[in-house]
């Protein structure tokens, strides 16, 4: 298996589908920089990592060329998925300055259960058991991703780049979002509007006012927990006030149950309990309003099937798509 990492195979010149993506998303926000660039706190550095990633991404395909194996592929194709991490937060440097929206969303979801979920499922599930294991679910987010695509990297490479698209190309269509949709969740809101006013279902409009102001709700639960102090340490330092309409927590992760189930049943039921928790924990811990949560599992497969749509049609062209496929079908 190790030396099948390294051996080599018909390579074409192009970029992967995932890189196109993402130097589409890179030219797209660094065209709203452009519009923007009055209002942006950093501007200037915002294009500069843009400008290093594009030439990263380039010089990742030209030392591809040298040495075109498995492994390398991996790696181009890693090193774009593990910008996502890079991207989230640059969605709050954007949508920082637009009316904050949580006051509507919160009115939507007291209309639609007379409660606010986010503050009484905590309530009613306070059992030291259930928050640790709600916590595990949404802190296994990450690993669910990294799971689903080694499973196809291994186990069906021909399907690799495909897999790494409609992820990766799903992540930007919910950022996207982000941007122009600025809806913090409840974790930020509520503090904002006091939580007196939220338990009544007083919803005020606040403006921008997350464009300075990042107060976090620490998040409710067996505080003492291991997967507690994970969460929570990762929401400290990474969360910002953005991306709660629609949860990509939720929706990503149905997307990675769609792929584990077209992969392998096994791997889809291994995965179920941690896709559950995940999705009880995006409300439980009052990270998501519980429309954002349905909101997500609704695009999901709206995503899904368009992105699956994208890589037929304009990448599954005999370029590098069938390089990747050369050998591991033989």
């Amino acid at each position: 298996m190790a030396l099948d990492l390294f051996k080599k195979i018909e390579t074409g010149k192009g970029l992967f589908a995932v890189e196109k993506v993402s130097l589409i998303y890179n030219l797209l926000t660094s065209i709203l920089i452009l519009v923007m660039f009055g209002q942006l706190v950093n501007p200037m550095n915002m294009l500069l990592d843009r400008i290093i990633i594009a030439g990263m991404t380039f010089l990742l395909m030209y030392l591809y060329r040298l040495a075109p194996c498995k492994f390398s592929a991996f790696v181009r194709i890693a090193v774009q998925m593990s910008l996502l991490s890079y991207w989230y937060p640059d969605t709050y440097e954007f949508n920082r300055f637009f009316p904050n929206l949580d006051h509507i969303f919160a009115h939507w979801e007291h209309a639609v259960f007379g409660m606010q979920p986010a503050l009484h499922f905590c309530e009613i599930m306070n059992y030291n058991w259930f928050s640790e294991a709600v916590n595990m679910g949404y802190f296994s987010y990450y690993p669910m991703i990294f799971l689903v695509v080694l499973f196809y990297f291994f186990t069906r490479f021909a399907q690799f780049e495909k897999v790494s698209f409609i992820i990766t190309a799903s992540f930007f269509i919910y950022y996207l979002i982000y941007i122009f949709v600025p809806v913090a969740g409840p974790q930020f809101y509520f503090p904002a509007i006091g939580m007196e006013n939220a338990e009544q279902g007083i919803f005020t409009s606040i403006g921008d006012y997350f464009n300075n102001n990042r107060e976090l709700l620490p998040g409710p639960g067996y505080a003492d927990g291991f997967f507690y102090k994970l969460v929570e340490g990762s929401q400290q330092v990474g969360e910002r006030p953005t991306a709660a309409f629609p949860s990509s927590h939720v929706g990503i992760s149905t997307i990675l149950m769609i792929l584990a189930w077209r992969a392998n049943k096994i791997l889809f039921a291994c995965l179920s309990p941690f896709y559950i928790l995940l999705c009880c924990a995006t409300v439980y811990i009052q990270a998501h309003y519980l429309i954002d949560a349905i909101a997500g599992m609704i695009t999901a497969f709206i995503i899904y099937f368009m992105v699956s749509a994208m890589f037929k049609y304009w990448f599954s062209k005999p370029t590098h798509h069938h390089t990747l496929q050369h050998k591991s079908q033989s």
